[in-house]
C-alpha cells in the first residue's frame, strides 16, 4: 500500500489499544505497510509524537483497516468544547 506521503491518528493515537489495531500484525509490519518508520510509529503509540502529519494518519488509516472517520471520532472526544466568544 503506497500513500502520497507518510502521521493525529488523531493526536491521540496511543488511545487507540495497539494489539487491536494492528490485529496480530507486529510494529514493524504495520509502519512499512503505512510507508514510515518503525520508530515514528513506536513514537506515536506511546503518545510521544501527538500530533503526527495527516498524510501520515491517513496512510496508518488504511494500513490498519480502519475508518479516517474513526480516528477523527476518537480525536474529537478528546477535544475541549469550546464556546463562541
Amino acid at each position: 500500500m503506497l500513500c502520497v506521503s507518510p502521521g493525529k491518528i488523531q493526536g491521540q493515537t496511543h488511545k487507540i489499544p495497539r494489539a487491536t489495531a494492528r490485529a496480530g500484525r507486529s510494529l514493524v509490519e504495520v509502519a512499512l505497510a503505512a510507508g514510515i518508520s518503525p520508530e515514528t510509529l513506536r513514537k506515536i503509540e506511546a503518545g510521544r509524537l501527538p500530533a503526527p502529519a495527516f498524510g501520515t494518519v491517513v496512510c496508518l488509516s488504511q494500513a490498519l483497516d480502519i475508518p479516517l472517520s474513526d480516528l477523527a471520532d476518537v480525536w474529537r472526544a478528546d477535544m475541549p468544547i469550546r464556546q463562541a466568544s
